[in-house]
C-alpha cells in the first residue's frame, strides 16, 4: 500500500511532465531540420524495443525480490518476539543460519533487479549518443541556410534530450513495475469476504438474544476451503441450556475447527441453531457479539486496559473493576500508574502471559454472555 499510495503517483506525475517535454524538444528539434524526424522514428522504436525487452524481465525480478523480501521481515519480527526463549535454548546459530537464507536470497533478487536497470540505462545511453551524433551531422552533411543559433539550440537541446529520454523510459518502466503493487491489492479485493456482517431488518435478533443457550449441530460439515476435504462430517449434537461441555480428542481432530463453526470463521454446510435462531441468517457482528471466548492464545490490543476489556464503552468503571477483582486481577491494575488507563503495548508485550489470559477472562465476564467458549483457557493460569 506504501507503493500504490506514495511512489506511485510521483513516477506517474514524473512520466507525465518528461513525456511533454519530449514533445517540446522534438518539436524545436524539427522546427530547424525536418530531417531529424527521421532518425528520431527510428529512436524511438529502439527505445520501445529495449523498453520492452527489460520491463518483461524487471517486472518478474521484481514480483521476485517483493516475495523474497517478506520472509526476510517476518523472521526478523518472530525472532525478536521470541527472543527469550531463542536465548534460553541457545538456538542463536540455527536462526542466525535460517535469517542469512532469507537475506541471501532476497539479495539475489534484489542485485538482479539493480543489474538489469543499469544494463537498461547503458543500451539507453547508447541509442542517445546515436541521435545526438544523427543531429549534429544532419546540419553538417545537409547544410541549408540554418542559422547558427538555431543549429546550437538544436544541439544543445539533443544534448539535454539524451538525459531525458533515458530517465523518461526509466520512469515509465518503474511505473509498470511498481503496478505490480497494485496487481496484489487486486488479488487480496479479489478474496471471498466473509457473510454480512449486519443482520436484515426482518432477521435481526433480540436484544436479549439468546437467553436460554441452547446449541444445535445440525449436518454440520466445516471445509477450510472449497478444494480441501471436509474437516467435519455431518456433524450432529446438542448442547442444552446450562451445560457444561468438555470436548477432548488427539490434535487434529477437529477441537478448533467446533469452534470456526460456530463463529461461521469458515465454510460450512448444514445448521447450527441456537435458541431456535438458524446462525446463518444473521449478521456476523449479531452473532459473535453474543459469544465469548477465552483463546488458549490470549489476544491483547494496542491501547489502553479500559479498551481492552471494553472496546465499545459499554460499561461503567465499576464492571470493569469487578470483573478484574473477579480474576484476582484487581491489585495489580491499582498499582499501576495509570490504572485502567494503562498503555497496553502491541499483542499486550508489557504483560505476562497468564496476565494476559485473565484480562481475557475478565473481557468474557464482563460481556455476561449466555455462552462461553474456552480453549485450554487457564493453560497458562497459576492454579488457586
Amino acid at each position: 500500500m506504501g507503493a500504490v499510495d506514495e511512489k506511485l503517483p510521483l513516477i506517474l506525475i514524473e512520466c507525465l511532465e518528461i513525456g511533454f517535454a519530449l514533445v517540446g524538444i522534438l518539436t524545436l528539434v524539427a522546427f530547424v531540420n525536418y530531417w531529424i524526424l527521421l532518425p528520431t522514428g527510428i529512436i524511438l522504436v529502439l527505445f520501445y524495443v529495449l523498453r520492452s525487452v527489460y520491463v518483461a524481465t524487471s517486472r518478474s525480478v521484481k514480483r521476485l525480490e517483493g516475495i523474497t523480501r517478506s520472509p526476510v521481515f517476518s523472521h526478523l519480527n518472530a525472532s525478536l518476539q521470541g527472543l527469550a526463549t531463542i536465548r534460553a535454548f541457545e538456538a542463536q546459530k540455527i536462526l542466525e543460519k535460517e535469517f542469512d537464507g532469507h537475506q541471501d536470497l532476497h539479495s539475489t533478487a534484489f542485485y538482479l533487479s539493480i543489474a538489469s536497470n543499469r544494463a537498461f540505462g547503458m543500451w539507453l545511453d547508447v541509442v542517445c549518443l546515436f541521435f545526438v551524433t544523427c543531429v549534429t551531422l544532419s546540419f553538417l552533411v545537409l547544410g541549408g541556410e540554418n542559422f547558427g543559433g538555431d543549429v546550437g539550440l538544436a544541439i544543445s537541446q539533443s544534448i539535454g534530450l539524451t538525459g531525458m529520454f533515458q530517465w523518461g523510459m526509466r520512469q515509465s518502466a518503474e511505473l509498470e513495475n511498481q503496478m505490480t503493487s497494485v496487481e496484489r491489492v487486486r488479488e487480496y479485493s479479489k478474496l471471498d469476504s466473509e457473510p454480512v456482517l449486519d443482520s436484515e431488518p426482518g432477521n435481526k435478533p433480540s436484544k436479549d438474544w439468546p437467553t436460554r443457550g441452547k446449541i444445535v449441530f445440525s449436518n454440520i460439515s466445516l471445509r477450510y476451503s472449497k478444494s480441501d476435504p471436509p474437516v467435519l462430517k455431518n456433524l450432529n449434537f446438542t448442547i442444552n441450556p446450562c451445560e457444561k461441555i468438555g470436548i477432548v480428542g488427539r490434535t487434529g481432530a477437529g477441537k478448533s475447527s467446533l469452534i470456526s463453526a460456530l463463529f461461521r470463521l469458515a465454510n460450512t454446510e448444514g445448521s447450527i441453531i441456537i435458541d431456535n435462531i438458524d446462525t446463518a441468517i444473521i449478521g456476523l457482528h449479531d452473532l459473535r457479539a453474543k459469544i465469548s471466548i477465552i483463546p488458549q492464545e490470549p489476544v491483547l490490543f494496542s491501547g489502553t486496559l479500559r479498551n481492552n476489556l471494553d472496546p465499545f464503552e459499554e460499561y461503567p468503571d465499576s464492571v470493569l473493576w469487578n470483573s478484574l477483582e473477579e480474576v484476582e486481577l484487581k491489585e495489580a491494575i491499582n498499582e499501576l500508574p495509570a490504572g485502567l488507563n494503562h498503555k497496553v503495548s502491541e499483542g499486550g508485550s508489557n504483560f505476562s502471559v497468564g496476565q494476559r489470559q485473565l484480562v481475557c477472562l475478565a473481557r468474557a465476564i464482563i460481556r455476561d454472555n449466555r455462552i462461553l467458549v474456552m480453549d485450554e483457557a487457564t493453560a497458562n493460569v497459576d492454579p488457586g
